[in-house]
């Protein structure tokens, strides 16, 4: 059974710095490209970052590029996503997500992922 465990999120005031955390178990992240998806109260979840699945190239959404980064380390099965000058209009829950096929290009759509994560809070305060 394939599980990802995200952490690392909590409360930090605007311009802080958190690194997210996922653990993937059941199976390995080489290979597969992975990404984090964020979603605001009421709104529908949006891409924020992915990665290939070789992990040499990242793709960031618009409104986070430049303050975070996408890393993985094959070794312990993990991603992390480095967030950096944190603003309010970043609280959302956040999701890690492996993509459901190997070898494919890192893609900004939900239903290309097939394993979800349950999410960990960030809270931005001002």
């Amino acid at each position: 059974q394939v599980q990802l465990v995200e952490s690392g999120g909590g409360l930090v005031q605007v311009g802080g710095s958190l690194t997210l955390s996922c653990v993937v178990s059941g199976q390995t992240i080489d290979g597969y490209s992975m990404a984090w998806f964020r979603q605001i109260t009421g709104e529908e979840r949006k891409f924020v970052a992915g990665d290939s699945w070789n992990g040499q190239h990242t793709q960031y959404s618009e409104s986070v590029e430049g303050r975070f980064t996408i890393t993985r380390n094959n070794t312990v099965n993990t991603v992390y996503l480095q967030m950096n000058n944190l603003k309010p209009e970043d609280t959302a829950l956040y999701f890690c997500a492996l993509i459901s096929t190997r070898w494919t290009p890192r893609r900004t759509s939900e239903a290309a992922y097939k394993y979800w994560g349950q999410g960990t809070q960030v809270t931005v305060s001002s």
